[in-house]
């Protein structure tokens, strides 16, 4: 039901009636990806591209509850931040099912693009960009104080062009509070952290602590495999991965990567939270590495025609383009010295 502030509300679904999505005007089409607890279809509303996630309400009242609860917080979070590395939120509704509508993303999955390119791995620039498109999606959420989970190569999506990635799916996301404790329900074994591992062990609906440090590890295990486009802890199932990280503190290799690049994923997926850094530094820390893999641009020595103290008459008209082509060696003997960059940073690309 509304409400005279614009705010539409049922049970615990509220939202700003702007982001309230028509139904009528909602197309479906085929189906282009497929969760535990919900359908995401590519679709078409108010004429524009979108995505649309149909969410499964479930069947006993629990069930239905938990997924409804669940629902408003997810559609409450992507309402809240908005950033151009976060999968840019259009609206939803939650009758007559429960719908999320976001941008569509033609560049699929970052795990369908590094399956796709296999054996194959990334150029170093390709994955520190991706590295950091990931680390500023992270930056806002922690920046306002929620929790994503759920990092992992099927969450992120890419732009048409390949060229920028996005997060998705915060069906997992919480808000970060230091009383609050959660639950153990979260992400997928292979990329979560140890301390959300620990806690597959205690009674169905225990509680335990963490913090946003957590998303860090994840990171660390994404760019792990975003440098070797390879399934980190290969050879293992996902329990024996969660098994070997949170009991036997086992990592992926981190042997034969560049010192600066091994310090930056060592050290977020360090077993110790509070030892992990934050989004903020782990941007400036890929900025510098990124700074060292990265050549300085050319510089074009200047066109020198004559020692510094020769003194020329004055100019008389007419002699400026002949003045130009002083002490060149071109063909074209007009040719003024604003061509010689020109020349030299096409000869540039096709040598490089």
């Amino acid at each position: 039901m509304g409400s005279g502030n614009g705010i539409y509300s049922v049970g615990e679904f509220s939202l700003d009636a702007k982001w309230l999505v028509d139904p009528k005007q909602l197309l479906v089409g085929p189906k282009i990806g497929e969760g535990v607890h919900a359908k995401v279809y590519k679709g078409q509303y108010k004429s524009q591209p979108v995505a649309v996630k149909v969410v499964q309400r479930g069947e006993s009242p629990e069930q239905i509850a938990k997924r409804e609860a669940r629902f408003a917080r997810e559609v409450a979070m992507l309402s809240r931040v908005q950033h151009k590395n976060l999968v840019k939120f259009i609206g939803a509704c939650k009758e007559p099912v429960m719908v999320i509508v976001t941008e569509l993303l033609l560049g699929g999955t970052l795990r369908k693009y590094l399956l796709n390119m296999r054996p194959r791995c990334l150029d170093m620039h390709v994955v520190v960009g991706f590295a950091l498109d990931i680390a500023r999606a992270m930056e806002c959420l922690h920046s306002h104080g929620i929790i994503h989970r759920d990092l992992k190569p099927e969450n992120l999506m890419l732009t048409a062009d390949h060229k920028t990635v996005k997060l998705a799916d915060f069906g997992l996301a919480r808000e970060e509070s230091l009383i609050e404790m959660m639950t153990a329900e979260t992400g997928t074994y292979r990329w979560m952290a140890p301390e959300l591992y620990s806690t597959v062990t205690l009674r169905h609906g225990d509680k335990k602590h963490y913090n946003h440090k957590v998303d860090t590890y994840s990171f660390a295990i994404v760019l792990w495999e975003l440098i070797h486009n390879r399934l980190p802890f290969e050879g293992m199932s996902n329990l024996q991965a969660a098994y070997a990280a949170a009991f036997k503190n086992v990592r992926p290799s981190a042997e034969n990567l560049p010192e600066d690049l091994a310090l930056i994923v060592t050290s977020c997926w360090k077993e110790d939270p509070n030892a992990r850094p934050n989004f903020s530094q782990i941007i400036q820390m890929l900025l510098r590495y990124l700074s060292i893999i990265s050549p300085p641009e050319p510089v074009v020595p200047p066109q020198i025609y004559a020692p510094e103290n020769t003194v020329f008459p004055p100019e008389s008209p007419g002699t400026s383009s002949l003045m130009a082509g002083r002490g060149d060696s071109e063909e074209t003997p007009n040719a003024g010295v604003e061509d010689k960059p020109t020349s030299f940073f096409s000869c540039f690309r096709q040598c490089y």
